[in-house]
C-alpha cells in the first residue's frame, strides 16, 4: 500500500516535481503578423445589402489596446488583392462557457488589478469599404465584391497609398487637415507619418469642388473660423489657378462677408507660427503666412465708425447706391410684404426710376411716395389700393442711413473689389442695426451673383474672374422664411449655386445654425465640414452619415467630419493646430 505521506506538501520535492503538469504557452512559435484573424464561427459573408454582410475578426491579446471603432484595416486575399475595411463595433465575448455575473466573480474582480485577457475573446465587427487591386502598376479600388477566407490575417492599414486609395482621397487638391480616428491622427510608416486630406481642385479630376459649394458648420469655440481661414488661405495660393475663356489661367478672387470682423486678419502673419511648424507646412504643400492682397471694404452706414486696430489690411469705404434697388426691389422691402404689397412696391419703383433714372436716390424715392397725388392716382386707377400704398410706405422707410452715404458707391469700385488672387472682406461688426447689415450683405452679394449669371454683364471683371463667395453667419442671410422677399433671395442664391460649376462661382458658407439655411441652397452643397455641434437639430440638418453623426457632439476643437461624396468616403479629419494666418485678438 502506497504511503500517502510521500505526496504531502512537506514530502520530498523531487517526486512531486516529476509529476507536475508541463506548462503550456498560448504563444505560437515565430513572430505575429497583424492584429488578429478573420473568424467564421458566426459566419463570414459579404453582400450587396449591408445586412447580408458578416465580417468579424478575433483580435489577439497584445493588440487589443491599439484598436478603436473607426480603425482602418487591411485583409488580404490569396492573390494580390486586399480588402480595405474599418472597425464599426468591438465586443468582448466569453472564451469559456461560464457565468461571470455572480458574487464570487464580481468580488474576485474587485480585488484584482486587472482581468486575464486570455479568458475572453475580443471581437471586431468590420465594414468592408473597398477592394484594392493593382492595375498596370497603379493601386485602384472597386466595391467590395468578394469574401476573404477564414483565419486570414487582419492588419492595421499603415500604408498611405492604401489608405488614400481605400478612402478615395485625392493625392492633390486643397488641404483641409489630416485623417483621424477618434481625434487621433492616423499614422503611417512614411514621412510625414500623417495622411493629408485634400479636396479636388483640378478640372482633370472633374469640376473643382470649390465650385460645387462648401458648408462649414460648428458651434462657438469649435474652431470653425480658425479652420475656415486655413481653407480660404489655400484658395489664395499663388499657384492655384483656374482656366477661363481665351485659354488663360486665372487665380480666384475671394470675397468674405465678415459679421465679426475676423477675416481681414488674414493679411497678417501669425506670430505664433514658428519656423519648425512652417517647415512642416512647406513639406506638405500647405500655403501659409499673411496674404498681402487683402482689403477690408467697409460699408458706410450712418454714423457707425469702424476701428481696425486688430489688422493691417487696407481699408476702403463704400456705400450702397439706391440704384441697385431697381433690379433688386426686395432690398428696400424690409420684411413681411405680402404678394399684393410686393406688386405695389414694384409699381412704385418702376414709376420712380422711369422719372429719375439710375441716379435717383433713396431720399428722392421717399419724397416721391409722400406725394398724395400719386397715392390718389394709383388708387383711382385700381393699380394700388390706398391701404396697400400706406403699408408699403411704412415698410420702405428706415433706410436713410443705408443708401447713398458719403462714400464711393460699390458699383464704382468693382474692379478693386474683385481681384484675381485677392481677398476682400466686408466687415459689418460696426453696424448695430441688423436690418441695415442684412441689406448691405445681400446688396453686395446680389451684385456679384447677378453679374455672374448675366448673359450681358455690366461688370466683366466679375463675370470673368473665378470667385469664392464666403459668408459667415450664413443662417442670418440665407434663411427660409415665409415672405415674398425671402423667397426672392433664396431663389437667386439657389440658382447661383446651380450655375456655380459653369460660371466658376463657389459658395463658402459658414454657420453655427445649419438648420436655418434654406433647403434649396443647402441641397446644392457638395462638401460639408462639420465641427463640434451641440444642438441635435443642427446635427441632423447637415445630413452626414450616422457613423459620423454620433461623434459630432464629442469633437474637440479642430476635429471635423468631412462628407464630400464626389471627393472621398466620409471621414474624420483633424485640422491644423495653428492658424496659417493671424487669428484672434490680443
Amino acid at each position: 500500500m502506497t504511503d500517502l505521506g510521500d505526496f504531502s506538501p512537506s514530502g520530498d520535492d523531487t517526486a512531486a516535481d516529476e509529476d507536475d503538469f508541463e506548462e503550456v504557452t498560448v504563444h505560437a512559435p515565430g513572430s505575429d503578423r497583424g492584429i488578429g484573424t478573420l473568424s467564421a464561427s458566426e459566419g463570414l459573408s459579404i453582400g450587396e445589402d449591408p445586412d447580408d454582410t458578416r465580417l468579424r475578426a478575433y483580435i489577439t491579446v497584445n493588440n487589443r489596446t491599439e484598436v478603436r471603432i473607426g480603425t482602418y484595416l487591411i485583409v488580404s486575399y490569396p492573390d494580390s488583392e486586399r480588402l480595405f475595411c474599418r472597425i464599426v463595433a468591438l465586443e468582448y465575448a466569453q472564451e469559456f462557457r461560464s457565468d461571470d455575473a455572480t458574487e464570487i466573480h464580481a468580488r474576485r474582480a474587485m480585488r484584482q488589478a486587472s482581468i486575464d485577457e486570455q479568458d475572453y475573446k475580443f471581437m471586431a465587427t468590420l465594414e468592408p469599404v473597398a477592394v484594392l487591386y493593382e492595375d498596370r502598376g497603379e493601386l485602384r479600388r472597386r466595391m467590395a465584391d468578394r469574401v476573404p477566407k477564414p483565419e486570414t490575417v487582419v492588419r492595421q492599414a499603415k500604408d498611405a497609398t492604401e489608405i488614400k486609395t481605400g478612402l478615395k482621397i485625392p493625392e492633390s487638391g486643397v488641404f483641409l487637415g489630416h485623417l483621424a480616428v477618434g481625434g487621433e491622427k492616423v499614422r503611417t510608416a512614411a514621412e510625414p507619418p500623417t495622411i493629408d486630406y485634400r479636396v479636388k481642385d483640378d478640372y482633370g479630376d472633374g469640376d473643382p469642388l470649390v465650385f460645387r459649394h462648401t458648408l462649414v458648420a460648428g458651434g462657438t469655440g469649435s474652431g470653425k473660423t480658425h479652420g475656415a481661414k486655413n481653407i480660404l488661405r489655400q484658395y489664395l495660393a499663388e499657384e492655384r489657378t483656374y482656366p477661363i475663356e481665351g485659354g488663360r489661367e486665372v487665380q480666384a478672387a475671394v470675397v468674405q462677408f465678415d459679421p465679426q470682423d475676423e477675416y481681414a486678419q488674414m493679411h497678417d502673419d501669425n506670430p505664433d507660427l514658428d519656423q519648425e511648424f512652417a517647415r512642416r507646412l512647406d513639406r506638405e504643400g500647405v500655403a501659409h503666412g499673411g496674404h498681402a492682397d487683402t482689403k477690408a471694404f467697409v460699408p458706410k452706414v450712418g454714423d457707425a465708425t469702424y476701428a481696425a486696430d486688430h489688422h493691417r489690411a487696407e481699408q476702403v469705404e463704400f456705400t450702397i447706391p439706391f440704384s441697385m434697388v431697381k433690379d433688386n426691389e426686395w432690398l428696400v422691402a424690409g420684411g413681411g410684404l405680402n404678394d399684393n404689397q410686393y406688386a405695389a412696391l414694384n409699381e412704385l419703383l418702376y414709376r420712380f426710376f422711369s422719372q429719375y433714372g439710375e441716379s435717383g436716390t433713396y431720399a428722392q424715392f421717399i419724397s416721391f411716395i409722400d406725394d398724395p397725388a400719386l397715392k390718389e392716382e394709383l388708387h383711382e386707377s385700381g393699380r394700388v389700393h390706398e391701404a396697400t400704398f400706406d403699408a408699403v410706405g411704412r415698410r420702405v422707410r428706415g433706410f436713410t442711413h443705408v443708401f447713398d452715404q458719403d462714400a464711393k458707391p460699390i458699383t464704382e469700385l468693382v474692379h478693386e473689389f474683385v481681384r484675381p488672387g485677392g481677398l476682400t472682406t466686408v466687415p459689418t461688426y460696426h453696424i448695430n442695426d441688423s436690418r441695415a447689415t442684412t441689406t448691405v450683405v445681400l446688396a453686395v452679394a446680389s451684385l456679384l451673383v447677378d453679374q455672374k449669371l448675366s448673359n450681358d454683364p455690366t461688370h466683366e471683371r466679375i463675370k470673368e474672374t473665378p470667385l469664392v463667395l464666403g459668408m459667415d453667419e450664413a443662417h442670418n442671410f440665407l434663411t427660409d422664411a415665409d415672405s415674398v422677399q425671402a423667397r426672392r433671395v433664396i431663389s437667386k442664391f439657389s440658382e447661383a449655386a446651380k450655375q456655380g460649376r459653369k460660371e466658376r462661382l463657389g459658395l463658402f458658407l459658414i454657420t453655427q445654425d445649419p438648420q436655418d439655411i434654406a433647403e434649396p441652397v443647402f441641397k446644392q452643397i457638395n462638401t460639408t465640414i462639420v465641427l463640434n455641434l451641440g444642438d441635435e437639430d443642427a446635427i441632423k440638418s447637415v445630413n452626414i452619415p450616422s457613423t459620423l453623426e454620433g461623434k459630432v457632439p464629442y469633437f474637440e476643437k479642430g476635429q471635423m467630419a468631412v462628407y464630400s461624396p464626389d471627393n472621398s468616403e466620409p471621414v474624420e479629419v483633424v485640422g491644423l493646430s495653428k492658424c496659417v494666418t493671424r487669428h484672434g485678438r490680443d
